[in-house]
């Protein structure tokens, strides 16, 4: 089988240490080496060996492991129960979940705890057949897990923001905080008693975090 051509950036990775700095510091047991890293593609995304179900994005041809837990699924739904009843009142697009896979640039898939797409990335509102589509959301929520890491957190945002994305969420349950980024480096922090403003992407939209921490449920020991 024909490997792809190596390009400038991959001939700087000659470590395992420079292949986890490339992606931002993750725990190695995240990376997946079936295929080898380096070559991996968006349909392999997809794939589910031995009916797995965990879910990988495709970071520059390499395959790593989005990390979750109950929890963090379970916030990502109540908001997203939020988001759908507002963009569908006010007709502004549609919202994804957290096994969304999303094209951003080649060879990178990203897939967003929760986000939203506006109507204006659907001629006459249909839905592209793709199971990967070359879509960006014009907002994107990530949830905070354990296995994250900051530098990992901030090479997602840069992608984002690159891809055309105008606002992320970067949400953390253990403070129950979130920073909005309007730019890569350019954020404020929401706390627990402050609101989640949909500012020019969702306008009129807030959300008070206690209240959705409250719906979502408090964990035992908090």
């Amino acid at each position: 089988m024909a490997l792809p051509a190596v390009t400038e950036a991959d001939t700087a990775i000659e470590t395992l240490a420079d292949l986890l700095e490339r992606l931002g510091g993750v725990p190695p047991e995240r990376i997946r080496f079936q295929p080898f890293p380096g070559t991996a593609v968006e349909d392999d995304v997809l794939l589910r060996p031995g009916g797995e179900k965990r879910l990988f994005e495709l970071i520059d041809g390499v395959l790593v492991e989005k990390p979750r837990g109950y929890y963090e699924s379970r916030l990502a739904m109540v908001l997203g129960w939020y988001l759908e009843e507002y963009v569908t009142t006010h007709g502004l697009g549609i919202i994804l979940g957290p096994d969304a896979t999303l094209k951003l640039a080649r060879r990178l898939v990203r897939l967003p705890d929760v986000c939203f797409v506006s109507w204006r990335h659907f001629p006459n509102r249909e839905l592209p057949p793709e199971q990967v589509p070359d879509l960006y959301p014009d907002l994107a929520v990530e949830i905070l897990s354990p296995g994250n890491t900051a530098a990992e957190m901030a090479r997602k945002r840069r992608e984002y923001f690159a891809a055309g994305t105008l606002l992320v969420w970067i949400v953390d349950p253990a403070t129950r905080t979130a920073r909005v980024y309007t730019a890569p480096e350019e954020s404020v922090l929401i706390p627990e008693d402050g609101v989640l403003d949909g500012g020019e992407v969702l306008p009129g939209f807030q959300l008070p975090l206690r209240e959705w921490f409250q719906r979502a449920g408090r964990k035992r020991g908090d």
